[in-house]
C-alpha cells in the first residue's frame, strides 16, 4: 500500500459533510422547499444568463444520469419550481426545455445565501490565489474523469 493517495476518499468525505451541512443551512433558512440534489437542478437554472435550458444542457451541467436528472425534473415540476416546456417552430421536436416558475425568486434568494455562506466555509483561510489553484485542479480533475466517462461510454 505504498504511495496510495487519498484524493479520491478525501473528495468523498468532503462532498458528504458539506452535503449535510448544506443541508442543515437551507433547513435554518427555511428553504428546504427543494433538498440539496435538486438544488443541483436548481442552481444552473438559477446561474443561466438564458430563460430556460434544455434537458440535455441540464445533464451536461451536472453530470447527473438521464433518469436521476428525469426524477428530479419530475419532483421539480410536482411542487411547482420548473416548467417542462414543448420545442416550438424550428426547434428539434425531440428537445424539451426547463424553465423557472415565477415562484422560486424567494427561494433562489435563499439558495445563494446558504451557498454563500457554504463559499466561506471551504475558503476559510485561503487567499484568492489559493482558491484560484485549487480550483483548477479540481476541474483538471473533473475533466479527466469526464473524458473517461465518455470513452467508455462511446465503447
Amino acid at each position: 500500500m505504498a504511495n496510495m493517495r487519498e484524493g479520491g476518499f478525501l473528495i468523498s468525505k468532503i462532498q458528504k459533510l458539506s452535503s449535510r451541512i448544506f443541508a442543515k443551512l437551507l433547513r435554518e433558512y427555511k428553504a428546504v422547499e427543494i433538498t440539496p440534489a435538486q438544488g443541483r437542478v436548481m442552481f444552473p437554472l438559477w446561474n443561466s444568463n438564458k430563460d430556460k435550458l434544455s434537458f440535455h444542457e441540464l445533464l451536461k451541467i451536472t453530470s447527473l444520469s438521464k433518469a436521476t436528472l428525469s426524477h428530479l425534473l419530475d419532483n421539480l415540476e410536482k411542487s411547482g419550481h420548473i416548467k417542462r416546456i414543448p420545442p416550438r417552430g424550428d426547434e428539434d421536436k425531440r428537445t424539451v426545455y426547463i424553465k423557472l416558475t415565477e415562484e422560486d425568486k424567494e427561494l433562489q434568494e435563499k439558495y445563494v445565501e446558504v451557498s454563500n455562506q457554504m463559499k466561506d466555509l471551504f475558503y476559510k483561510g485561503f487567499t484568492e490565489e489559493d482558491i484560484d489553484e485549487f480550483e483548477e485542479y479540481l476541474k483538471r480533475l473533473l475533466d479527466n474523469l469526464t473524458d473517461y466517462n465518455e470513452e467508455r461510454e462511446s465503447q
